[in-house]
Formats: structure tokens, sequence, C-alpha cells
């Protein structure tokens, strides 16, 4: 699913499979690092840990510097049954996203935190019906000012959290949580569904945690190397 956006979270290639030996493990890699330098913007190679073979999984790293390929950021595959009641805090005001002005600040938000550039969100998400609709996509404003934002979209039996982000100066004053929590009640309202599955750094494991959810594969966001 590689949109060739200059937003790097909508280039993204995954590794498919089960127990995936480490001589097919350095073919598929070079083969994606191929792929990703024949693209104009940067992206990302997903591996869950799971899909891998123990010989595969213990050289992942060393099979990746060889073809081209180091790890950005990893993390983990998360899930739980949840039932969130009405979400509050003090310093927020949480409004769904309805208008252009709206997604150019979640995407904003989003760019700033994952350190992209701030237009790179704008555009990623501009004149979306889908985030405007479909989507249970929340900004947090603190004073009228948007801060933080996350956003949940359904599944046959299950709503999928993505894209949680707080800008870099409002961080560890419970803003993202707060607001996943009302991305995830909104989510589970409409939809009527209870299990929620999601894909966490190692910075927002905890907050997830708290929420109920349990920690299952490890997940590595694979990049081209920075060419020293």
């Amino acid at each position: 699913m590689w949109a060739d956006s200059s937003f790097g979270f909508w280039n993204t290639v995954t590794l498919a499979g089960t127990d995936i030996s480490a001589d097919a493990l350095s073919e598929r890699l070079a083969r994606v690092a191929a792929f990703m330098r024949s693209k104009c913007e940067s992206g990302y190679l997903w591996v869950f840990e799971d899909l891998l073979s123990a010989q595969a999984k213990g050289s992942l790293v060393q099979r990746a510097a060889e073809a081209g390929l180091e790890v950005a950021f990893s993390g983990r595959g998360m899930a739980g049954d949840l039932l969130v009641p009405e979400p509050y805090h003090p310093e927020l005001e949480f409004r769904r996203v309805e208008s252009e002005e709206q997604l150019a600040a979640y995407g904003d938000i989003n760019a700033r935190a994952y350190g992209m550039a701030p237009e790179a969100g704008r555009v990623a998400l501009a004149g979306s019906e889908l985030w405007c609709g479909d989507v249970h996509a929340y900004l947090g404003y603190r004073e009228g000012r948007p801060v933080t934002c996350a956003a949940t979209v359904a599944g046959p039996a299950s709503i999928f959290l993505a894209l949680v982000a707080t800008l870099p100066g409002e961080m560890r004053r419970g803003y993202g949580e707060a607001v996943t929590r009302k991305a995830i009640h909104e989510g589970g309202e409409r939809s009527g569904h209870r299990r929620l599955v999601l894909h966490a750094t190692q910075a927002g494991q905890p907050v997830y945690e708290r929420i109920g959810c349990r920690a299952n594969t490890a997940i590595h966001f694979l990049q081209l190397a920075v060419q020293g």
C-alpha cells in the first residue's frame, strides 16, 4: 500500500506468510529495498516477528543491513476487549474531525509528533471523506488550540486505533491517553465492537496497557539505511 506520499506512514510494505526462513527473509528484504529505491518518497517495511522463523528472527537486523535497510523504530501489536466509559480531562475539549481545517490540524499534529514536515501531514489528510465520515477521528483542544488527536476505524469484528499523536510541547500531561479513550469510546459505541487492535510504539505501549490492552507480537519498522 504505497501512496508515494510525503507522509511516510502512507507508504508501507508488509511481509506476509508464516515461519519465514532466514534465506527467504534475505531475498524478500532485498526485493523490498529495491522497490523502495524506485519510489520518490520514503516509507516503511513492517516486519511482524511472529511471522519469522527463529533463525530469521535472530538475524533480522544483520540481514536488513545487508539489504541496505535499518530499523527506524520498533513497537508491539496490541489488543483488548474493552468497554471504555466517556472520558474526561479537565484541560481538554474533544471535537470530532468534520472540516478541512480540522483535517489539517490532525495531520499537522501527527507530522510534528513523528518528526515530519507539518505540510506532509496536512497533505496526507486533505479532502478525505473517509476521515470526516467513517473514521472516528478526534482532536483534543486546550484553550481553543488543537494539541492532541486519535482515531478509530471499524472493521468486521473490531475497531483499529490509528494515528495517535500529541504536539511535542504538550506531552506528559495525559492528553494522548484522554483523546485515545475518546476515540475508542465513540468508535465502540457506534460500531458495537468491544475488540480493539492497534500497533503501539514503545513510548505508547504503557498508555494502552493502562487502558486495558495487552501486547502480542513485536513489530519492526524498517527504512532505507541512511548513507553515511
